[in-house]
């Protein structure tokens, strides 16, 4: 009996063994289990990470005072308490004005894995990437003076930004979007798929694995690899075009290269799709199979996939709603118009 249940955690060990090897030959990449090799991973040598340009940067991404309304923060689109977007089909921001492309916002979890950001990749980094929001007409519509005139105002910023920067610090637009960036960074969930990826073979439930499987077979992780499990740049319509092709204007870059989006806490972030017209996590499974890959997914593979993308909703960091500091008679005061 002992010999038939050795035999049997062998075979199941084996079979373990080699689908993590087949995940790693599809080009799928686990987020790294010790925090050195994680911080190697996020870090910008530019700007290192630490412990009081973290906190400056998650106070600057609360703040609504950085908008020109004093409404609207980085966290209006990029909820942290939900799948780290909005939830709707497209942004909304300044005056309720909708993205004039209809595009949706997509999640800041793990977007420092993206090698590239916006959906036309036009940023190359999260810190670059933050400073285009902040001046977006339909978003946050502030200019980069507005910004540098808010937080300058407070005397509780300036001493963080000295704290975090070294007392000669000058306090300019693209420090406090460098600053922000640079918290995002943090914002990583590691999954049971990273857990079984590095070595825990139970990390991941029997239909997990073999929804890993299909997504490796159906062709899934030919654009939906690396770490982000996504977020390189890719041809879009390769073998059909998209049925909704049509809502907003958005055809990717000079190219017609798009983003691909990450997987990663992908059952949180619906709906789906740059213009976020299909609503749910099956639809969006299958018309993917049949505009990249050619491929009629059936709804039993549909499932499949669908249980192996739980397998990629991760634990997110722990972050406190931070306490802002008070705007006094030099801060400038919010315009609606």
């Amino acid at each position: 009996m002992k010999k038939i249940v050795a035999l049997t955690l062998t075979a199941a060990s084996l079979m373990a063994s080699s689908l993590v090897q087949d995940a790693k030959n599809a080009g799928l990449a686990p987020i790294p289990t010790e925090a050195s090799k994680l911080l190697k991973l996020i870090d910008n040598p530019k700007n290192p990470i630490t412990k009081a340009k973290v906190e400056l940067g998650k106070k600057l991404y609360f703040d609504p005072r950085l908008s020109k309304s004093g409404l609207i923060s980085c966290n209006t689109c990029h909820n942290l308490s939900k799948g780290g977007d909005d939830g709707m089909q497209a942004a909304v921001g300044h005056k309720w004005t909708a993205n004039p492309h209809h595009l949706s916002s997509p999640t800041v979890y793990n977007a420092v894995f993206n090698d590239k950001q916006f959906w036309d990749g036009r940023s190359p980094d999260v810190e670059d990437q933050a400073q285009g929001p902040i001046q977006a007409a339909p978003e946050m519509a502030a200019t980069q003076e507005h910004v540098v005139a808010v937080v300058t105002s407070m005397p509780a910023y300036v001493k963080e930004f000295q704290k975090a920067y070294g007392k000669n610090v000058k306090i300019t637009f693209k420090k406090v979007a460098d600053t922000i960036g640079l918290f995002e960074r943090t914002l990583v969930t590691p999954a049971p798929f990273d857990a079984f990826m590095n070595g825990d073979e139970n990390a991941m439930t029997k239909k997990q694995k073999e929804g890993l499987k299909t997504f490796i077979q159906v062709g899934c992780a030919s654009c939906h690899n690396g770490v982000g499990i996504g977020g390189g740049m890719n041809a879009f319509n390769v073998v059909a075009k998209y049925k909704y092709m049509n809502v907003g204007d958005f055809k990717g870059d000079a190219n017609g290269m798009v983003k691909v989006p990450t997987l990663r806490n992908v059952t949180q972030t619906a709906p789906y799709f740059h213009n976020g017209m299909i609503p749910t996590l099956k639809d969006a499974i299958k018309e993917m199979g049949r505009i990249q890959l050619g491929a009629n997914i059936s709804d039993k593979q549909a499932k499949s996939i669908e249980a192996f993308l739980g397998a990629l909703d991760g634990k997110k960091p722990y972050v406190k709603l931070p306490m802002l500091p008070a705007t006094n008679d030099n801060t400038p005061k919010p315009e609606l118009n």
